[in-house]
C-alpha cells in the first residue's frame, strides 16, 4: 500500500513538472495568408514569405517592431561622400544556429550567389543597385566582379553603382538576407529542408508541411535571445479568409495577415480593437497581357481601365479597407511628391462609361463584335468578389468574362513564368518606400514581375537615367516622368490602394501598426 502511494505521489509530481514545462513554452500562432513557394531567400518574390524569412534569418539591417529599419548584424554603417561605397562593421556575437560565426564572406558569398545567372533570382533586381550586379546577373560579367569585399571578418565593403538613397532599405527585404555557405555548397536547392537548414536569425525551421504549416523554433544562438519572448511559431496557410477568422475566434490563432472584406462590419462590431486596418505601401492591379491580340490595342486597355467603377471595388467590395487608385505608385511615397494620376480621374464613372464605349468601337470591338477574356486570380473571396464586380463593369461594353481561380503559388508561379492569360490581378506591397520599387517592375529587362511583357525602349531609359541621378529633385521629375507613360501605356490597371487588415489577439503584445505592415516575431509576446 505505501508503495502505492509512493507511486503515485511520484506521477503526481512527474505531471505537475510536465505541465510546468509545457506552461513554460510560449508558442504563436500565425496565420499567414498563402504557403510559401519556397524559403530560398534568393528565389522568394512574395509577403508570405517574407514574414517567415524575417524570423529565420537576420541580415546587415533588420527591422524593428515599428517597420522601420534597425542595425542587424551590422551595429554601424559609413558611406563615402559620393555616395558609391558603404562600410559596414558586423557585431562580433553574432552567429548561426550551428554555432559558426556570422562574417563578413558570408555575405560576400550570398550577395554573389543571387546575382550568379545560374541562381535563377527573379528578384535579384532589387539588389542591382551594387556595382556590376545588373551584369553579373545577365551573364555579362563573371560573379567576382560585384562590388563586394571581405576587409576582414568583421568589416564588408560594398560598391555601388552611383549613388542609390535608398540602398539601406534595400538591404532590409529578404533577398539582403545572408546564406549558410557551407550548407547551400553541402546540400544544393535542398538546404532549405528542416534537416539541412542553417540560419542567423531569432528562429530556425523545425518543420515544413506544405498546407499544413512551417514550424520555426527559438534560435539559442541568435545574438538577441534572451530578449525573444516566444519560443515557437507556427505559420499556417490561411487563404480562406472566412475560415482564418473562424478559426481566430475560436483562440486558435493569435493574429492572422488578412481578413475577409465581406464581414467588415461583423470584425469592427465582434472584435473591436483585435481587427486592425492601418495605411499600406501597396497597389491592388490588373495585369494586362499585352501580347493578346486584343490588349496590345492601347484604346482597349484605356476603355477596360476607364469602365472600372474603382470608389465602388474600395468601398463596397472592400469595405473601405481600401482606397480607390488612379496611379501605379500610392501617394505619399518618399522622394517622389505627387504621384501621375490617370487623367479620366476626376470624370463621372458615367461620362468615363461613355469614352470607354466610343474607345472600343473604334478599335473595332463591341456587343456586335465582343471581346473575350479571362480573368486569373489567386484564392481567395476578396479577389473572386473584385473579379466579379469588373466583369459586370465591362459587361455593357461588350466585354465576356471568364474567370480562372487557382491557388497563391500555382497563381504568381504561372505570371513569373510566362504563363497563358489574358488579365490577371496582382498586388504590389513596397519593399521600401520609392518610386522605383513600383516603377522598376515593368521595365522591359525585368523577366520576374513584368507580367505584362510590355516594353518601352523610352520608358527603360527613363528609369535607367533616373537611376543615375543622385539629384532627388531631378530624380522625382524622371520618374514622375516615366509614370506618365505608364498611365499611358497600361502594361498594369492600377486599381487601389491597400490598407493592411490584420486580426490580433489581445493576448498578443508587441504587435505594431506600420506602412510596411511588417511585424517579426520576436518582437512579440504572448500571454494565456
Amino acid at each position: 500500500m505505501m508503495k502505492s502511494l509512493r507511486m503515485s505521489a511520484l506521477a503526481a509530481v512527474l505531471m505537475a513538472t510536465t505541465s510546468v514545462a509545457a506552461m513554460a513554452e510560449v508558442v504563436y500562432h500565425r496565420g499567414n495568408a498563402a504557403d510559401p513557394e519556397t524559403l530560398d531567400q534568393h528565389k522568394t518574390s512574395t509577403v508570405y514569405e517574407a514574414h517567415i524569412l524575417r524570423d529565420l534569418y537576420e541580415g546587415l539591417v533588420a527591422y524593428g517592431a515599428d517597420g522601420k529599419v534597425i542595425p542587424g548584424v551590422a551595429t554601424d554603417w559609413a558611406v563615402s561622400d559620393d555616395g558609391t561605397t558603404y562600410t559596414f562593421t558586423l557585431r562580433d556575437d553574432a552567429k548561426w544556429s550551428n554555432g559558426d560565426p556570422v562574417v563578413a564572406g558570408d555575405f560576400v558569398y550570398s550577395l554573389k550567389r543571387i546575382m550568379s545567372p545560374e541562381t535563377g533570382a527573379k528578384y535579384a533586381t532589387v539588389l542591382y543597385p551594387i556595382l556590376n550586379a545588373e551584369a553579373i546577373n545577365k551573364g555579362e560579367k563573371p560573379v567576382d566582379e560585384l562590388g563586394v569585399k571581405a576587409i576582414d571578418d568583421t568589416t564588408l565593403e560594398i560598391k555601388l553603382a552611383s549613388a542609390t538613397p535608398y540602398f539601406i532599405d534595400l538591404l532590409g527585404h529578404q533577398t539582403g538576407l545572408p546564406v549558410h555557405p557551407a550548407t547551400v555548397e553541402k546540400f544544393g536547392t535542398d538546404f532549405v529542408k528542416p534537416e539541412n537548414i542553417v540560419t542567423n536569425g531569432a528562429y530556425t525551421l523545425t518543420e515544413f508541411i506544405p498546407n499544413a504549416h512551417v514550424k520555426a523554433e527559438k534560435n539559442p544562438n541568435f545574438h538577441g535571445a534572451a530578449d525573444v519572448a516566444i519560443d515557437t511559431v507556427y505559420f499556417y496557410p490561411t487563404e480562406d479568409r472566412g475560415a482564418a477568422l473562424r478559426r481566430f475566434q475560436a483562440g486558435e490563432l493569435h493574429t492572422n495577415n488578412d481578413a475577409p472584406t465581406e464581414q467588415v462590419d461583423f470584425m469592427r462590431k465582434e472584435l473591436g480593437d483585435q481587427f486592425r486596418v492601418a495605411p499600406y505601401l501597396g497597389t491592388y492591379y490588373y495585369a494586362l497581357n499585352h501580347e493578346d491580340e486584343a490588349l496590345s490595342n492601347p484604346d482597349v486597355r484605356q476603355a477596360l481601365s476607364m469602365a472600372i467603377d474603382r470608389e465602388f471595388l474600395a468601398d463596397e467590395i472592400w469595405g473601405s479597407t481600401m482606397v480607390a487608385g488612379y496611379s501605379f505608385v500610392p501617394p505619399g511615397i518618399g522622394n517622389y511628391g505627387e504621384s501621375a494620376f490617370a487623367d479620366y480621374k476626376d470624370m463621372s464613372i458615367i461620362d468615363r462609361e461613355d469614352k470607354a464605349i466610343e474607345l472600343l468601337t473604334r478599335a473595332g470591338y463591341g456587343p456586335d463584335n465582343p471581346i473575350t477574356l479571362t480573368i486569373n486570380y489567386n484564392t481567395s473571396e476578396n479577389h473572386k468578389n473584385t473579379a466579379v464586380a469588373i466583369a459586370d463593369m465591362w459587361k455593357p461594353l461588350g466585354v465576356e468574362v471568364e474567370m480562372i481561380n487557382t491557388d497563391t503559388k500555382t497563381h504568381y508561379a504561372m505570371l513569373r513564368d510566362r504563363g497563358d492569360f489574358d488579365v490577371a490581378r496582382a498586388g504590389w506591397i513596397g519593399d521600401y518606400s520609392d518610386p522605383q520599387n513600383f516603377l522598376f517592375m515593368v521595365e522591359s529587362d525585368n523577366d520576374g514581375f513584368n507580367y505584362a511583357r510590355y516594353n518601352n525602349p523610352e520608358y527603360d531609359k527613363l528609369m535607367d537615367d533616373a537611376a543615375a541621378t543622385v539629384d532627388l529633385e531631378k530624380r522625382a521629375d524622371m520618374l514622375k516622368q516615366a509614370e506618365a507613360i505608364f498611365m499611358r501605356d497600361l502594361p498594369f490597371i492600377p486599381l487601389m490602394y491597400y490598407g493592411s487588415m490584420n486580426l490580433v489577439s489581445d493576448k498578443v503584445a508587441g504587435f505594431e501598426d506600420n506602412l510596411l505592415n511588417i511585424h517579426p516575431s520576436r518582437w512579440m509576446s504572448i500571454s494565456e
